[in-house]
């Protein structure tokens, strides 16, 4: 079969990491498969568009959404949302898809709606164990829905499988790598907030560490992801601490820095919580308190009930709260290796593969 004549998968994801990563995935294997698969995002989701694999078509759309401008700026929500649907049914009419699959976001309503107005083979798949208000919307209208968290809050009448998280293939190819305790030795602990960092981690992560007893702070090597403008105070911190420390705003090689970890501290992001899972580590999750329905609790809740994470609260994250739950972990070998055989053994490896056999089903394996 030609590249021309392959089906088409348009996916059609929101532009956080969280959104992105998965349907990274799904790409790198459907175009494995000999699919044709475009991409359809807005300018802050093209910035993640680096990793899908290069046969990839981007077609950034206009974003919009009604949380983000001043009143003007959302009073033009709706036309701009008319115009991207519109503008999404001429690109469908032309290079018709075998099927449209939405990862979540507000760049994911042109695609889901041209696919309803065209009745396209349609689905989405939620990463969090809370739907998010534009799945929300399109659950009830699409042919399948595919949870990554379980349980997740489901509009009613409304069935989902299970999935779970598609990880990137970066990621997979560590899927239970061999896990060295802590001890007397360096010892490698990675900070990540999402794709953006998280204040508070900045806040509190150095003090804490700072607390440590000296026999553990001296072997610890920190990788810590921080905002841009957190970079220099935070750099100053663990300087100030003595405490060797690479910061940056991004880490372009987390799968690596997961591997080598003996602990993560971590907001519970969908994502993050899949790839700490997949590769199997301990980790110390901080929910995000002012997520949508609160559902970074929601995603940390399996890990945590598994045994592979201790979850801290936003209201409870102070340096001393922090640095004892570090304590635990990193003074405690035993420990440390159930908590990554437990975080291995809630990992979903296969969430990939799950999800490309939905599509399949979807569109009567189109090939």
């Amino acid at each position: 079969m030609t590249q021309e004549a392959a089906p088409l998968l348009l996916i059609a994801a929101g532009g956080t990491g969280g959104h992105m990563f998965p349907a990274q995935a799904l790409a790198e294997e459907m175009v494995r498969r000999g699919w044709r698969v475009k991409l359809s995002t807005d300018d802050r989701g093209a910035r993640y568009a680096g990793g899908f694999p290069h046969v990839v078509q981007v077609e950034q759309v206009s974003s919009a959404t009604f949380s983000r401008g001043g009143l003007l700026a959302r009073l033009l929500v709706p036309l701009k949302i008319l115009g991207g649907i519109a503008s999404a049914v001429g690109r469908n009419l032309r290079d018709k898809p075998a099927a449209v699959v939405g990862f979540g976001g507000y760049p994911t309503i042109p695609a889901l709606a041209s696919a309803q107005l065209l009745g396209l083979p349609r689905a989405i798949h939620e990463q969090n164990g809370v739907m998010g208000k534009v799945n929300r919307k399109f659950a009830p209208k699409v042919n399948a829905v595919a949870c990554g968290t379980w349980p997740t809050d489901l509009p009613a009448g409304v069935r989902a499988i299970h999935t779970g998280n598609p990880v990137r293939g970066a990621v997979l190819e560590r899927a239970g790598a061999p896990y060295i305790v802590p001890g007397d030795y360096p010892m490698s602990l990675l900070v990540m907030g999402g794709s953006q960092g998280a204040r508070i981690l900045s806040d509190v992560v150095p003090a804490a560490l700072a607390l440590l007893p000296p026999e553990i702070r001296r072997n610890l090597r920190v990788a810590h992801q921080a905002r841009p403008e957190d970079l220099e105070r935070v750099i100053a911190a663990y300087e100030e601490a003595g405490i060797t420390a690479e910061v940056q705003s991004f880490f372009n090689d987390v799968p690596r820095r997961l591997t080598e970890a003996q602990l993560v501290i971590s907001r519970s992001g969908a994502s993050s919580v899949a790839d700490i899972s997949v590769v199997g580590r301990p980790a110390i999750l901080v929910p995000f308190a002012a997520a949508a329905g609160d559902h970074q609790s929601a995603n940390a809740k399996g890990l945590t009930e598994a045994g592979g994470a201790i979850v801290i609260p936003e209201s409870r994250m102070t340096p001393e709260t922090l640095a004892e739950q570090v304590a635990l972990v990193l003074a405690n070998p035993e420990g440390a290796l159930q908590m990554a055989r437990a975080s291995q053994s809630y990992g979903i490896t296969d969430a990939t593969a799950r999800l490309v056999d939905m599509v399949e089903q979807l569109t009567g394996d189109a090939r």
